[in-house]
């Protein structure tokens, strides 16, 4: 019940000669969703909000109090305009975003043409984005691609939010990042690894918000995924054409 393979052995499954079974696309838009939830939830500071007001810390009126960041005429860079990151900037465009930019192993000029997004560098879209969401497959090339480097390219105000693999992102290299206001605030849906201790480092900083790899939690789209890999399951038992199968 996933669209990632990278937790299973693929080198050994083909080798055995094994049938893999899949849900791609109909998680596209319920993980498009939440990543926009995310998203808001982190750039606004939300979870930082709804604490004051529980612990106290909602007093008198203050200008800048509790101030985030708006989407507004903004640039934000997806790495990876795959399904899942062209339903992401659709859901954005409405916000009144400027500037879409997105990178990724080749331009799809196709699929970037509805949001004038500018296929660019990633060293390019780091420095340039207000918001960042990585939406990519994890490959051996994006393995950590937002690392230290990529983080002393981003502005200090940005924001970076990850719905894709937790390994695309080097976390030691983020909680420095975040801890030194090099970036502004971080929205995590996936880690390394996975559940998160509770005692890991991230989860002392009020500018990252992390959440236990929900991006697919819908009733409409768990149930639909459950469904797809079961006819998988039933079809490959037959030895027939699997709905999704993945060909290794």
């Amino acid at each position: 019940m996933s669209v990632g393979v990278d937790h299973l052995a693929l080198d050994e499954i083909k080798k055995r000669g094994i049938r893999v079974g899949y849900t791609p696309d109909v998680l596209t838009d319920a993980t498009a969703e939440l990543a926009v939830s995310l998203l808001l939830t982190t750039c606004r500071r939300l979870p930082e909000a709804i604490e004051e007001v529980k612990n106290g810390g909602w007093t008198a009126w203050k200008p800048l109090w509790m101030c985030g960041h708006g989407l507004t005429q903004s640039t934000v860079g997806i790495i990876g305009l795959g399904r899942i990151g062209q339903a992401i900037a659709r859901r954005l465009k409405p916000f009144g975003v400027q500037r879409f930019l997105y990178s990724g192993r080749q331009p799809r000029p196709q699929e970037a043409a509805e949001f004038q997004a500018e296929f660019v560098p990633t060293s390019y879209l780091a420095a340039e984005s207000d918001f960042i969401v990585v939406s990519c497959s994890l490959t051996p090339a994006t393995k950590g691609l937002c690392n230290k480097d990529f983080f002393q390219r981003m502005k200090n105000t940005a924001v970076l939010v990850n719905i894709s693999r937790g390994d695309v992102v080097n976390q030691d290299d983020l909680y420095q990042a975040l801890a030194s206001g090099q970036i502004a605030a971080a929205g995590l849906d996936v880690t390394t690894p996975e559940p998160l201790p509770t005692n890991h480092p991230l989860l002392t900083l009020k500018n990252c918000v992390i959440l236990p790899h929900i991006g697919s939690a819908t009733h409409g789209t768990r149930n639909t995924m459950s469904l797809l890999a079961s006819n998988n399951l039933l079809a490959g038992l037959r030895g027939e054409p699997m709905p999704s199968e993945l060909k290794l």
